[in-house]
């Protein structure tokens, strides 16, 4: 673990010492050194503003992500575990997964107004797709030898799920759960700068029009940690814990 933490902080400290000697060739405001990013950083978020914008835009992360899970999970069982419904509605998916979300957002913002319900349905109509084709791959993998092994020691639908079903699918869920979550609030920060009056992508689409790079980044650094410690605090330790029985 300290090994692993170590490995860590010199890969980023290479990175920082990298961004620092690339804005000691450029124009200062072109690219301005990681001791200005942080200061801008520290400053937002002591007068509360930067706190509001990314509070604002982690919240419509995480009921997307929460939408996009649950419907693209109930879509790839469904698919995986029936090959009629696989022949049906496999080239829906295809279809969907190559939409350009943007697209979908625009088209959500014209059918739906400029409003919360629009973003959200854009968000996770941009994510559904995806979590289905990981989750169908692992609905197709399901071992049908120890569901029958488990029918014989008469487990219950409960008891099926959580010991035979869920451990096979946990590697699948976890990958889903993790390219998810990196593409959902890239794709949230296109929503807001679109059509929100707040949050981290209205933030940046305001600083753009004022060049000022610095917040720009600023706002970029502080919702990347946010998403990091989702990485480290949740998604890390589930990770571990439905990767037990492997041991």
């Amino acid at each position: 673990m300290i090994v692993r933490l170590w490995q860590h902080g010199v890969s980023l400290a290479l990175l920082i010492a990298v961004w620092q000697l690339a804005a000691s060739f450029a124009d200062l405001r072109e690219l301005p050194p990681p001791l200005s990013v942080a200061r801008a950083m520290v400053d937002g978020l002591a007068a509360g503003e930067m706190l509001h914008h990314v509070a604002v835009t982690l919240a419509r992360v995480a009921a997307s992500f929460a939408l996009a899970m649950v419907v693209g999970t109930a879509v790839g069982l469904a698919l995986g575990r029936s090959a009629l419904l696989d022949r049906l509605f496999g080239g829906w998916l295809l279809f969907f997964l190559n939409l350009p979300a943007l697209v979908v957002i625009i088209l959500c913002y014209v059918w739906f107004g400029l409003g919360e319900t629009a973003a959200l349905t854009a968000v996770a109509a941009s994510k559904i797709p995806n979590v289905a084709v990981v989750m169908r791959e692992g609905a197709r993998t399901l071992d049908e030898d120890l569901r029958d092994m488990a029918r014989v020691f008469r487990f219950g639908p409960w008891r099926l799920f959580r010991h035979v079903v869920m451990p096979q699918l946990a590697p699948f869920l976890l990958a889903a759960a993790r390219s998810g979550l990196s593409l959902i609030w890239k794709i949230v920060l296109v929503v807001e700068l679109l059509g929100r009056s707040n949050g981290v992508g209205f933030q940046l689409h305001v600083y753009f029009q004022l060049f000022d790079v610095t917040a720009i980044l600023a706002y970029a650094m502080a919702f990347i940690l946010v998403v990091q410690a989702i990485e480290w605090g949740i998604l890390q330790p589930a990770e571990r814990r439905l990767a037990r029985w492997r041991r």
